[in-house]
């Protein structure tokens, strides 16, 4: 199922009865750390920052996420204190919705709050990508569907029901590999390899219901008019493009942000454990 996890808690519990961004205790962000670009969305401000997930140690550049995992968290916490501490309200503790590949489960999230501790959160709560996206693209969450995010370095295909994680596949390419060996003939395989093992995994007709009603397709691959065809005629199914593909899982995060900001587990009145699980 899909659940949102409170790491650490402590606001003022007035806060959830005022909306962003009139309640002066309150600091909401959304965060989406992709392996080529880190994206960054302030409660009253929306998208302020969309950046190359890359920092500095020393004489040369170093990428701290690489295919969909954090394989360097110091360099993810220096680079978030680089681009995001000037830029939330003093003596503020924010609020933070982090969006999470589906299939990289505790690990990734763990290391994420390892990360996001840099910015002083009172609470970090985590979403899987592919239900962002859902969100974004105002997705009848009632129904089955399929979500094909196509980012640079990682490529995942989500079945979600009812909002939730039914069923996923991941392959590491992206679009990223197209400026090297990498073709969109490659890509397009991959991804239709993953969804015919769904098919054929899939004891009830979620994934062919899904399917036929048309995927929704995201990420920067979104933006490529030829792995869009490429998909199509693999599938042999209709495709749906989010409006501005790339930007939809933060903002979908946003979407969960504003939600998050009246749960009690965002003003430290929940009780110790995994957190609550939104629907």
């Amino acid at each position: 199922m899909t659940v949102l996890r409170r790491f650490r808690t402590g606001s003022p519990a007035g806060h959830r009865h005022r909306p962003w961004p009139s309640c002066r205790h309150c600091c909401g962000l959304a965060l989406d750390l992709g392996s080529a670009r880190t994206r960054a969305w302030i409660a009253g401000r929306g998208l302020i920052l969309d950046v190359p997930t890359i920092t500095f140690p020393g004489a040369g550049a170093v990428y701290p996420i690489q295919r969909g995992a954090i394989v360097d968290v110091p360099g993810t916490a220096r680079m978030l204190d680089r681009l995001l501490s000037h830029r939330l309200p003093r003596l503020t503790r924010p609020l933070v919705v982090l969006t999470a590949p589906v299939l990289d489960g505790p690990a990734y999230r763990e290391r994420a709050r390892t990360a996001v501790e840099v910015l002083r959160p009172r609470a970090v709560l985590t979403v899987p990508a592919a239900r962002a996206i859902a969100l974004a693209a105002n997705a009848d969450l009632s129904l089955p569907l399929l979500v094909v995010d196509v980012g640079a370095h990682l490529t995942e295909v989500v079945l979600l029901l009812d909002g939730l994680v039914f069923d996923a596949r991941r392959t590491a390419l992206g679009t990223a590999d197209l400026a090297g060996a990498g073709t969109t003939a490659e890509i397009s395989e991959a991804i239709t390899t993953m969804i015919t093992s769904m098919l054929r995994q899939d004891r009830t007709s979620l994934t062919a219901e899904a399917l036929t009603r048309g995927a929704l397709l995201a990420g920067g691959g979104a933006l490529r008019p030829d792995l869009t065809h490429r998909l199509i005629g693999g599938t042999h199914a209709p495709l749906r493009a989010v409006p501005a593909p790339h930007t939809a899982a933060i903002r979908g995060a946003a979407k969960f942000l504003r939600a998050a900001h009246g749960h009690p587990s965002a003003g430290g009145t929940s009780p110790p454990g995994p957190g609550p699980r939104f629907r």
